[in-house]
């Protein structure tokens, strides 16, 4: 049986074959606990006119559990966009030591561009691997 660093390992090498820098995951909201503490959350990716569901390799990666009922990482706390808290954390833990630049403002999601980066080449390395991915809901 394969540990859970093995079993996380093997679970990023999958998501980086899907995913590269600014690339969309999109994020379901599943069921809202009644006290509005946590939340089950399921993520998606898109390729051309396929949809595959990615939240069990999420769930590996990420080290969050998977509800029972409502299929989808659990994830607790309030006060904030929790389905974009998903993706960042996903995708800090893809790319943790940053990423290039994707064609600068029109395709690179990173916050560098409207914080004040002003340098648009592909040489541009973004510090923070959290902005390498874009969210939307579905």
């Amino acid at each position: 049986m394969a540990s859970k660093a093995e079993d996380r390992e093997e679970a990023l090498k999958i998501m980086r074959d899907y995913l590269k820098p600014g690339d969309t995951v999109y994020t379901i909201l599943r069921h809202v606990s009644s006290s509005g503490m946590s939340r089950v959350i399921g993520t998606v990716i898109v390729e051309g006119a396929a949809a595959y569901d990615v939240t069990h390799l999420t769930s590996r990666i990420l080290g969050w559990p998977i509800h029972r009922t409502h299929y989808g990482v659990t994830v607790g706390g309030t006060g904030m966009d929790m389905g974009f808290h998903v993706v960042y954390s996903l995708s800090r833990a893809l790319w943790p030591d940053g990423h290039p630049c994707e064609d600068g403002r029109d395709r690179c999601p990173s916050n560098d561009h409207s914080n004040g980066e002003r340098t648009y080449s592909r040489e541009l390395f973004h510090r923070d691997g959290g902005y390498a991915l874009r969210h939307r809901w579905l």
